[in-house]
């Protein structure tokens, strides 16, 4: 099954975000303040006095294979929960194919068990799928008999071991404004696995399309930084082709 991501709930707003940083001077919104207050946020952002936005929080529900709960994992700020092979049995045996590998076929011999399977015969996703399904199997009966001999708690804890990366956990993820901003920098990236981007670019678009638009000034301050780092990085990339070529030319004299 696909990685799935579910909008909770938001605390907060532009305006939350802006009375946070005028608590220095006066909170007192005036319509004045209300029409500044894009302006403000984007001052705030440029010249890196970014805690103000850690006032506004977004909660989101993700199904996602183990790997992708890893990325999700690396960010400081955010707060994550999620589905424990150490506490329960994982019945549902929910797991993550990916698509990109559709008609692919092996191309030497693969074979796992006893089974051996000559190339060109099947593809990598039928493959990982029967993998997968094998892990689930061997998971499973690993914890009906290690449980007499050492426990429900270490056998539920040690079986998880036969689980592959791409089996699926639900995870309870919040971000505050300014972690969610690392978060999509990092992970919607071209650098990024396709998985996870894949989930980043799903909660940009719900905390976009959120009723009312709580957060419309904060996402149009981010983008301004995103854009601007992204043709920085263009521009070096370009430099470091130039620099390349430049160095071919040296060769050839």
């Amino acid at each position: 099954m696909k990685n799935t991501v579910k909008f909770l709930g938001y605390y907060g707003s532009d305006t939350t975000i802006a009375c946070s940083a005028w608590t220095s001077t006066d909170r007192e919104l005036s319509n004045n303040k209300k029409a500044r207050i894009g302006k403000m946020l984007d001052m705030l952002w440029s010249d890196g006095h970014e805690t103000p936005f850690e006032k506004g929080i977004i909660h989101f529900l993700v199904d996602t294979d183990i790997a992708s709960h890893i990325h999700l994992l690396k960010h400081r700020i955010s707060s994550l929960n999620a589905e424990s092979a150490r506490y329960k049995e994982l019945k549902e045996d929910k797991y993550y194919m990916p698509e990109d590998w559709e008609g692919i076929t092996n191309s030497d011999y693969v074979g796992f068990g006893s089974e051996t399977i000559g190339p060109n015969v099947t593809t990598w996703s039928e493959t990982l799928e029967s993998y997968t399904k094998l892990g689930n199997d061997l998971y499973h009966q690993c914890i009906e008999d290690l449980t007499p001999a050492l426990g429900r708690k270490r056998a539920k804890e040690s079986a998880r071991f036969f689980k592959t990366y791409n089996s699926q956990i639900q995870a309870d993820v919040m971000f505050n404004m300014r972690s969610f901003a690392n978060f999509v920098k990092l992970r919607n990236s071209g650098h990024a696995q396709l998985e996870i981007r894949e989930i980043a670019q799903i909660m940009l678009s719900l905390v976009t399309n959120i009723d009312s638009e709580p957060f419309k000034e904060t996402l149009a301050t981010f983008e301004k930084r995103w854009s601007k780092e992204r043709d920085v990085n263009a521009l070096h990339l370009k430099i470091k082709e130039l620099e390349k070529q430049l160095e071919g030319y040296k060769k050839n004299d």
